[in-house]
């Protein structure tokens, strides 16, 4: 729940009474406490209309970002826990990306990444069946491809978790997104 939303409920102001005694629009005002952020000339004029400070009402920001953050980490390894089993090493970020409404840039990246390394993990284990049944190639080499790919995609998913924790960004990225 928003600090601005707090604040008004508890001197018992509505959205419109708030916007006549500051002078700031009640859009305004209903944005601010949707998410928006807060800054500059609304930040001093709501604070003194509400008798706090500043920095109560950008308390929520920072933990935002640091909840963001968190968040981002998450969906990064959560990949790492179903590498074995491609379709959920998708399916797991995914579902908390868009259930926990962490819908950004970064994390459609660390999905984009995942649907890649299962496709040509795919493509890998389609070209051993062909050539071991067709061609009637066999080696004792032929499972090394698909365990190192495994290991591959376990070291980027651990590279950007590392990034993540560093400059919340990733290290290994797409230059474009497939979701």
């Amino acid at each position: 729940m928003s600090k601005l939303l707090l604040a008004r409920q508890k001197i018992n102001l509505t959205q419109e009474e708030l916007s006549e005694k500051s002078g700031i629009s009640v859009r305004t005002i209903q944005r601010i406490e949707a998410g928006a952020s807060l800054k500059g000339h609304t930040l001093k004029t709501l604070a003194n209309v509400l008798e706090i400070k500043e920095s109560d009402l950008l308390e929520e920001e920072k933990n935002s970002f640091s909840e963001t953050r968190r968040w981002l980490k998450i969906i990064n390894l959560s990949s790492i826990l179903f590498v074995l089993l491609p379709p959920l090493n998708i399916i797991a970020p995914l579902v908390i990306m868009y259930y926990k409404n962490q819908i950004s840039p970064i994390n459609r990246q660390i999905v984009s990444i995942q649907i890649i390394m299962t496709l040509i993990a795919a493509l890998l284990m389609l070209t051993i069946i062909v050539l071991n049944d067709w061609f009637s190639i066999e080696n004792k080499f032929t499972l090394l491809l698909p365990i190192s790919w495994v290991f591959l995609n376990v070291i980027i998913i651990l590279r950007n978790a590392a990034e993540i924790d560093k400059k919340n960004s990733l290290r290994i990225y797409l230059n474009f997104s497939i979701i």
